[in-house]
Formats: C-alpha cells, structure tokens, sequence
C-alpha cells in the first residue's frame, strides 16, 4: 500500500483505495503496523536495534520477510534509513511517528502479561531508568474517569 504524506508527522493526503476501512483510524493503523512482525520490529527498534541483522537476530524473522517489513516500515514514515557511525552500512532509527507507537507497545505488553502466560510463567518486564516497573497505562477523561468500551463511543463523520 503505498500513501502520500504532507507533513512531517506523516499525515496522509488522500484517501488510499487499499485501506481495509477507509474512515476508521484503528483499521488504518492496523493496515500500517497489524501485522506480527512489523510490530516486533517497531519493538525491537525502540530497543535499540538498528541494523538488518540486529532485527533479524532478535526476532528470528525470515530475510525475505524482514526485507518486506522494513521496506514497508520506511515507506509509511515509521522507520527512516541512514548511515550508521561507521558510514560503511545502513541503519534504521524511529521517526517521531514510530516512537509515538511506545504507548501501542507498552498497552500491548501489559494485556499480555495478565493474559497471554499462565500465572507464575516467566516473561520479561518493562522498567523505567530508575528499574520501576512501568505502571499500568489507563485511558482516562478530563475529569479522571477511568475509560473503557462502557462508558466511550465512536463518533462517526458523516
């Protein structure tokens, strides 16, 4: 799927006649980053992988594969590629849309660590630069209310 941007954030221009649901922001997103391995390399760039072989060691992930991801990765604006320091190679650094996916991530890593082991299975923990472990994200309202599918609705454009 190939889009157009306008704007340093990454902003479509125009309406891609791939989109899975053209006017829904989470069908959108998910066309760009859904599947497995695009989010694991997100992952992993937020990590600190910079180099194909780097995300391809971490996540096991066909070259084929990787090659296709990345591509698709830099092409949407989530990815950007440069020169590594020692300026014989390239390397892949998050833009600013692709570092705005941390909190995606982070909610990701949190609904599986209550629901994706059995209790007492051992899983990696994500901790601040202090070694706190990181606190649960919870979409709240102005006011503090705590958010959920009850108490939130689509407003549709017309």
């Amino acid at each position: 799927m190939v889009s157009k941007r306008n704007s340093p954030g990454g902003a479509m221009t125009s309406p891609d006649p791939g989109w899975t649901d053209p006017e829904c922001p989470v069908a959108r997103t998910l066309d760009l980053v859904g599947d497995r391995w695009s989010l694991l390399v997100i992952r992993d760039a937020m990590d600190g992988a910079r180099s194909f072989t780097e995300f391809q060691r971490r996540t096991g992930i066909a070259r084929n594969i990787l090659t296709d991801r990345l591509r698709k990765l830099t092409a949407h604006g989530l990815l950007v590629q440069r020169a590594a320091p020692s300026g014989r190679r390239q390397e892949y650094a998050l833009t600013d849309a692709g570092r705005d996916l941390f909190p995606v991530v982070v909610t990701l890593r949190q609904w599986g660590e209550r629901h994706a082991f059995a209790p007492g299975e051992a899983h990696s923990t994500l901790l601040d630069r202090n070694g706190a472990v990181v606190p649960e994200l919870v979409p709240t309202s102005a006011d503090g209310t705590v958010l959920d599918a009850e108490n939130t609705q689509v407003h549709k454009l017309r």
